[in-house]
């Protein structure tokens, strides 16, 4: 990984298509860590291992949590859309204080390539391919959907 990535370079294309998302993020926030500015493309594409029923079922809990002071209310903020399920899967690895606010800010993921990145060199990481997977898998979009989130594609 670390052979990719050029050391004068400061900001990283990753290409999320067809990668875990969990051991994607882990590589994401050691990028973070090193002072870079990451930027994930095609985040809709990026795979959760399991059952589809299983994970939706997971991520669909939590909306039914409630908070003691307004039980009305929602009480944890759940994402449905690609961009923030891929956000907030790599801020929960982040360090949890000023440094890893820091590093958060310097993240920004995207749907699909914009024209600006279009051409440019993305890596991807090879112990987080897909071609890993023995069992069933979901894609984020299809999660998104899902959950309500997303209606594109």
């Amino acid at each position: 990984m670390s052979e990719q990535v050029q050391k004068n370079q400061n900001e990283v294309i990753v290409n999320a298509e067809n990668q875990i998302l969990g051991r994607m993020a882990t590589h994401i926030v050691k990028l973070l860590k090193e002072g870079k500015k990451v930027i994930v493309v095609n985040a809709e594409k990026a795979v959760i291992s399991g059952p589809k029923s299983r994970v939706i079922q997971g991520y669909s809990l939590l909306f039914t949590v409630r908070t003691m002071q307004n039980p009305a209310k929602n009480g944890i903020r759940r994402p449905r859309n690609p961009v923030n399920i891929v956000k907030r899967t790599v801020r929960g690895m982040l360090p949890k204080n000023r440094m890893g606010k820091q590093y958060y800010k310097n993240l920004i993921v995207y749907i699909g390539v914009p024209k600006e990145f279009e051409g440019k060199q993305t890596i991807r990481f090879e112990d987080a391919d897909v071609s890993r997977l023995k069992g069933k898998y979901i894609t984020v979009a299809e999660l998104s959907k899902a959950i309500g989130g997303y209606v594109n594609g």
